[in-house]
């Protein structure tokens, strides 16, 4: 937008009103102002040059992908072993029998922790040393969402009731059984000696 120009009479208006006003700091020098400032004289910008880009060359290798959490026989698998290595590689094989079994089919988990925790430790106080907790492998999820579902809710609670109180001080090892004992729907649980 360029300034228009004052007119005659403006400027003689300008004039009366200048010689009527009081400076506002009287004790300070009267400076003369310049009518109009120079223009400022261009600078030459400096322009950077550009190299051809790609998107991610500099990019590190190609990543994993999604990386999920291990299921829960992966996780138990990983576990270091507690037990006697042989006695742990002949159950993994099946070759040890349980001396009790219980079967969690169908329960809920407001009466199947119950029921695991009375049948633990009163294996323990009998002096057995492996049991065998069916849980079943869990039906599929009709529902397909972003958010993966694990399937069966006991197979992948058991493990964690195991691995706390009152429990965590009776079970020494939890694994997944051979399928001949029902495969990735069941576990062995080897229960430390009573004292």
């Amino acid at each position: 937008m360029s300034r228009r120009k004052l007119t005659p009479d403006e400027m003689d208006l300008w004039r009366k009103v200048t010689k009527q006003a009081d400076r506002l700091h009287p004790e300070l020098p009267q400076s003369v102002h310049p009518t109009s400032l120079p223009r400022p004289k261009p600078t030459k910008t400096f322009k950077p040059r550009i190299e051809a880009f790609e998107v991610g060359q500099n990019a590190a290798g190609r990543g994993v992908g999604h990386v999920l959490k291990p299921s829960v026989t992966e996780g138990l698998r990983a576990n270091p072993v507690q037990m006697d290595s042989k006695a742990f590689a002949r159950m993994k094989r099946g070759k040890l029998r349980p001396e009790g079994k219980l079967d969690l089919h169908g329960l809920r988990m407001d009466t199947a922790y119950p029921a695991l925790v009375r049948f633990v430790l009163t294996a323990q106080a009998s002096g057995k040393r492996l049991v065998l907790v069916v849980t079943g492998k869990g039906k599929d999820r009709d529902e397909p969402g972003p958010i993966p579902t694990p399937r069966g809710v006991l197979r992948n609670q058991v493990p964690q009731w195991l691995s706390l109180p009152p429990l965590a001080q009776a079970v020494m090892q939890v694994t997944p059984a051979h399928i001949s004992h029902g495969g990735d729907g069941a576990y062995y649980v080897y229960l430390r000696r009573s004292r």
